[in-house]
């Protein structure tokens, strides 16, 4: 019997089943770097892991380094992969350094850091809106320039992680100070601080926001799913709702996939699985607003592409990671219908006593997964200071119809329950 391939997946937190069970179809084993709010027992739960490897990446990343450099030489794996956007970089010097299938380290610092993806776009003539990068925060003052309403986002955040809109030149110092704030107080969480801080001020497009999942092998990009996330019109830009594939006309459709593909090449990103968030300026012009070099949703945007195209991206991504061609290069599959992620609102924050409705949710022949990633007890942010979502919903559907009509009675059913303070 051949030897399974190994691969080194880091970040990936163990309680997010679908890069583990797309490991389990492709027959791949599992290095698993674990999370540092992962425990051991659950890290070892997912029948792919044969092997736990922590690393300290944030405090320590040349250690981590040099220790997963002696792992490879004792016993060499197949591939390397990141599980969530912090370790990025962090992967792609690895995979550099010990010549496997990867981006390089100058693709995944653009992909951390708006500021490099903005000048990027614009060096390649795709749509980018009027920006200002604040290098401190007395520096608010330089986007005074810019059209109002504007939205102020960390450089390298994620998951609206700090994005605050702002309507008049009056709220701009406020916003840019607290969005500062959220930055420094996260700093530590990003691996290489000395690029993490920095703010981004850029004129707020309207028009609803999508976002397209990618895979990328030798430089040829294949859009897998385009997915609709409808009007986010802020302050904050919580998102709750995905579905795809997104009902649009093949023109703008085609005007996405170009948009994105041209993103890959001016980011330089060559190999692996993307996550792309853009808006539809007047609900037909689509403008990139980033690109992470990951599966997006901590993995579950795997069920939105699954669900509606048919492509099984979570293991085409192992693959990629491993050196292979993914099977969609080869075998078209058949779309599969209409799927759709609902992301509970965090709501007022505090700590959590339950998620009211979630237990009548999971028996819903409609639902194929139910995700309650943090539990009574845990301590959530409101946004702008996201902390993580309480719950994830996905399902699916014989139309999008269907699909937004099941959206709207979760919106009624689902509310996230904190412990009065005293």
């Amino acid at each position: 019997m051949p030897q399974r391939p190994k691969l080194v997946l880091v970040g990936q937190l163990s309680t997010l089943p679908w890069l583990f069970d797309a490991a389990e179809r492709a027959g791949v084993d599992l290095i698993l770097v674990p999370r540092g709010d992962d425990s051991a027992e659950s890290a070892l739960r997912p029948d792919a892991v044969v092997e736990l490897l922590p690393l300290d990446i944030y405090g320590d990343p040349e250690g981590a380094l040099s220790m997963l450099a002696d792992r490879y030489r004792r016993e060499p794996f197949d591939g390397i992969m990141a599980g969530n956007e912090q370790v990025v970089p962090f992967v792609a010097r690895a995979a550099q350094e010990l010549g496997l299938t990867g981006l390089t380290e100058e693709a995944a610092n653009v992909v951390r850091d708006k500021r490099s993806m903005r000048r990027r776009l614009l060096e390649a003539g795709l749509g980018v809106p009027g920006f200002v990068v604040i290098e401190d925060p007395d520096g608010w003052t330089d986007a005074l320039t810019l059209r109002f309403p504007v939205v102020v986002k960390p450089a390298n955040g994620h998951s609206s992680f700090g994005v605050i809109r702002v309507d008049d030149k009056d709220s701009l110092e406020q916003a840019v100070a607290r969005t500062w704030k959220i930055v420094e107080g996260h700093q530590g969480a990003a691996v290489g601080s000395a690029s993490a801080v920095g703010v981004l001020v850029e004129e707020y497009l309207d028009g609803p926001e999508i976002s397209a999942e990618s895979l990328v092998h030798h430089g040829k990009v294949r859009v897998c799913a385009v997915s609709w996330k409808g009007e986010m019109t802020g302050p904050y830009f919580e998102e709750t709702t995905l579905r795809a594939p997104a009902q649009l006309p093949a023109e703008i459709l085609a005007a996405i996939e170009a948009e994105v593909i041209g993103a890959h090449r001016a980011f330089g990103v060559t190999e692996g699985t993307t996550h792309t968030e853009l808006r539809l300026v007047g609900g037909v012009r689509p403008v990139l607003l980033e690109m992470g070099a990951r599966i997006g949703g901590g993995g579950f945007m795997h069920h939105l592409v699954q669900g509606s195209s048919g492509i099984d991206l979570a293991a085409d991504a192992l693959r990629i990671h491993l050196g292979r061609e993914p099977l969609c290069w080869r075998e078209e599959p058949a779309p599969a219908g209409h799927a759709a992620a609902y992301l509970v609102p965090v709501g007022s924050g505090g700590r959590i006593s339950r998620v009211r409705g979630l237990d009548a949710v999971r028996t819903d022949p409609q639902v194929d997964h139910v995700v309650q990633t943090v539990g009574p007890g845990a301590l959530l942010q409101p946004y702008p200071d996201w902390s993580g979502y309480p719950a994830i919903v996905l399902s699916h559907h014989e139309s999008d119809a269907a699909a937004e009509a099941f959206r709207d009675h979760l919106a009624r059913t689902l509310h996230v329950e904190y412990e009065e303070q005293g």
